[in-house]
């Protein structure tokens, strides 16, 4: 099944448009004398500019919006990246975070004054303590990279308030980039622990590694392969029994939201990314939030301020002397934690369960539909994503960027490609729990037509896409040598 798309016209840039004389506005002639705002003999127009477009504004309107139209976003259709959750976010959430009520408050109004804004973040915190078995939160980080970095941070507080200057982190193989990222950035070292061939930890590695020199193991349960850790509970012994704690990258709650909660399985310390569970729509760099969850003894670590309950009065705590200090200004990302706040009241414990069933359900469903025809690495059942890998089309040439470049051409958003690196050849696919039957059948359907392609007429593939406004780029040249500045028509 073949649908169209949007990539049907290439857009230039602003510059080769319009001509001289034309302008956006119209306004009368001054019945007052002119201001002088500009200084003697300019031109009220920037002259760092070669070229400066004299545009109309139809000729505005109508760039920006083919520009537009030349994206794709979860409004359009199924957004299949792996690990980021890419749900639909329903509009009311929008309606909430626009509300002036919310948008209008100054960060620096008394506590008196925003009392409302006050109570739903204590009550966001209460429920993410309810939905994960923690024993409190900050709501500051504000993506789960950041997150990850407080929670290293409090770690090391804990380790230095015993004594304690273990320096290495131990973090899967199959682990999201930002974990030794995090690591680095908080002045630990980070090992790499291997999986089995079920795909997750190899418990008897961790064992044998496990030492007085490790502050940390930091694992995401789900895995990126999708796989649920079902040694969790032995692996966060072995960890404790050596005095470490267990860190768990909640960018795969979508999986356990209202199923199963980390803290019930021994985790310490674990971030929520708002903006995937809870579906705030995130790419290209933000929104997102990324709040921190510990268990009671991290408590005093987290950062200030927290919002505390006094009777019928909400407060911002601010004499935490063991804190790690502040992550974020203000309230945080606010807009993002109200979305949040709006989902998970909108659906309640009944339908948080059901986004998770939902969400292992349709990544099932892609699986069954799929495995025929792209090879799948671990026979482990999938939980909220599946990954596949391009085995069976290398020996046509094809590989899993021809793949999703060719999806492209069928309408589709590719998935997450060539991750996790312990996959050769990895697409990674999230259809989340938001997608209908329809929406599922047809993208497996683009999968299976681009499968057959690849047995009958490869080339087609490998030259992929044929119907964007930009072909098959030379990303290796344009990362070697790229160019930020203009130049001009050629």
């Amino acid at each position: 099944m073949k649908r169209g798309n949007s990539f049907t016209r290439r857009e230039g840039v602003i510059f080769d448009i319009g001509g001289e004389g034309r302008k956006g506005y119209a306004l009368p002639d001054l019945d007052v004398p002119p201001c002088d705002w500009y200084r003697e003999g300019a031109e009220p127009f920037r002259d760092d500019i070669d070229g400066f477009p004299r545009v109309s504004e139809a000729e505005v309107v109508r760039h920006f919006t083919r520009l537009s139209k030349m994206n794709y976003g979860i409004d359009d259709g199924l957004y299949p990246l792996g690990s980021c959750s890419m749900k639909y976010n329903p509009k009311i959430n929008e309606e909430l975070a626009r509300d002036e009520r919310f948008c209008g408050v100054h960060p620096l109004q008394p506590e008196s004054t925003v009392q409302g804004c006050l109570q739903l973040q204590w009550e966001l915190e209460e429920f993410l303590k309810e939905i994960t078995g923690l024993a409190g939160f900050t709501l500051q980080p504000a993506a789960g990279a950041q997150g990850e970095l407080t929670g290293l941070l409090i770690i090391r507080a804990l380790q230095r308030q015993r004594g304690d200057n273990r320096p290495v982190v131990l973090i899967p193989d199959s682990a999201h980039g930002t974990n030794p990222a995090s690591v680095r950035l908080s002045g630990y070292r980070a090992e790499e622990i291997p999986s089995d061939a079920k795909g997750c930890i190899d418990l008897e590695r961790l064992r044998r590694r496990m030492d007085r020199d490790v502050a940390a193991l930091m694992l995401t349960n789900p895995n990126t392969l999708g796989i649920f850790e079902e040694q969790i509970e032995a692996i966060c012994q072995v960890v404790h029994e050596k005095g470490g704690l267990v860190y768990c990258d909640g960018a795969n709650l979508n999986a356990l939201v209202g199923v199963a909660r980390p803290g019930d399985m021994g985790i310490d310390l674990l971030h929520v990314n708002l903006h995937k569970t809870f579906s705030t729509p995130h790419g290209g760099g933000g929104p997102g939030a990324g709040p921190l969850g510990v268990v009671e003894e991290l408590l005093p670590f987290l950062p200030f301020p927290r919002v505390i309950r006094d009777g019928e009065r909400y407060l911002w705590e601010e004499n935490r002397p063991n804190a790690v200090g502040r992550v974020h200004g203000f309230f945080g990302n606010f807009g993002i934690l109200l979305r949040a706040y709006a989902y998970i009241l909108s659906n309640g414990p009944a339908g948080l369960r059901a986004v998770a069933e939902g969400a292992v359900l349709n990544a099932n469903y892609l699986r069954a539909l799929l495995e025929k025809d792209f090879h799948i690495p671990y026979e482990a059942r999938s939980l909220h994503e599946v990954v596949f890998s391009d085995q069976k089309q290398e020996s046509a040439g094809v590989r899993t960027i021809d793949i999703a470049k060719r999806l492209m051409d069928h309408g589709f958003h590719p998935p997450t490609i060539y991750f996790p690196l312990i996959v050769r050849g990895a697409m990674m696919v999230e259809p989340t729990e938001t997608e209908t039957i329809q929406e599922l059948d047809a993208f497996a359907a683009a999968l299976q037509l681009i499968a057959a392609e690849v047995r009958e007429s490869p080339e087609l593939v490998r030259t992929a896409p044929h119907t964007t406004p930009v072909g098959r780029l030379d990303e290796v040249a344009a990362a070697r040598h790229p160019i930020f500045r203009w130049r001009g028509p050629e």
